[in-house]
């Protein structure tokens, strides 16, 4: 029965996590929650769920696993800007590598049942030959961040060799939808809206045409459900196969928010890749996945949920 079942969401406060925790209440799974709070939010929490203020490097994921003995983990929580990980490269490594290392061997003395872990489909192929990218495309990270998420990927793959921990890793695209953390350095789309939707110049770095494999929330959240039971011991990229460049974002994005002004350009970004976009024919056939959700109609939800949240209401509230 699902309602005997536990699982562990690292990062579950965070953009993509709570979005999965709540699927997951809503599924009838117990819910348990470890998340930081450097990016992750208390308002995105559900309090049906167990929360852990906690860092993943540190020894008390000993302590959390020993407490909800979880039947699955679900393993989210990372540092996930490109730009942060060229300016912080030890900090990036300590969280998505040890930490990563740390859950494991807890999981590995528990006997946990799988470790799903959410990868990176838009930074771990590098500056690919040729597009859409397979799962056998070669991995030539240009980041610390891509490096770091593909050393937790094999970290994942040796002790499923060594201990027999199962395992489905996730290489997901650009993720985007509401919640998305509209003031960092990452996820595109929230900035622009909110920036839009304040009346501020939304800034592009380089000229625009660096294309991304853009994916909508709900759909990451299916793949990591249909892993729970598909797919293990193997790693699928989670996108839509189709590349859109930033400017016709920004085009999209001002038709939907009825925004005046021209985005403003900045020099490009150290460590950003030029074009990216995933293939996923292996999620289709091991995970019975395939995205639902289109650009337009993703687009539309965002930029509802952020008109929403800047409504004069929902400030005062």
């Amino acid at each position: 029965m699902v309602e005997s079942r536990k699982v562990l969401v690292t990062g579950g406060a965070g953009f993509i996590g709570s979005h999965l925790v709540d699927r997951l209440l809503n599924e009838g799974y117990q819910v348990s929650i470890i998340d930081e709070l450097t990016t992750g939010k208390l308002s995105n929490l559900s309090p049906a769920a167990t929360f852990y203020h906690s860092d993943i490097s540190e020894a008390a994921v000993d302590e959390i696993f020993g407490r909800e003995q979880p039947d699955i983990v679900f393993h989210l929580a990372a540092r996930v800007s490109v730009t942060y990980s060229t300016r912080n490269p030890v900090d990036t490594a300590e969280v998505n590598v040890v930490g990563t290392l740390r859950l494991l061997e807890a999981a590995r003395r528990m006997g946990l049942e799988k470790f799903i872990f959410s990868s990176t489909g838009g930074a771990i192929y590098g500056i690919p030959d040729d597009n859409p990218c397979s799962e056998e495309t070669p991995v030539v990270p240009v980041s610390p961040y891509g490096l770091s998420k593909y050393l937790a990927e094999k970290y994942i793959e040796l002790f499923h060799r060594l201990y027999r921990v199962n395992f489905t890793n996730l290489r997901y695209g650009n993720v985007y939808g509401p919640r998305q953390d509209p003031d960092g350095e990452a996820g595109v789309i929230s900035i622009f809206t909110q920036a839009m939707l304040e009346g501020r110049q939304p800034r592009i770095f380089g000229d625009g045409t660096q294309e991304r494999d853009f994916v909508y929330v709900d759909d990451v959240v299916e793949a990591n459900i249909k892993a729970i039971e598909r797919g293990n011991n193997r790693t699928f990229n989670i996108g839509t196969g189709q590349g859109t460049s930033v400017n016709d974002l920004f085009e999209i994005l001002r038709e939907l928010t009825g925004f005046p002004l021209e985005a403003e350009h900045r020099p490009r970004r150290p460590g950003e890749v030029q074009r990216i976009f995933l293939e996923c024919s292996q999620a289709r056939t091991h995970l019975d996945w395939s995205p639902a959700v289109g650009l337009a109609e993703g687009l539309r939800k965002t930029v509802e949920y952020y008109k929403c949240e800047a409504s004069p209401s929902r400030r005062s509230a």
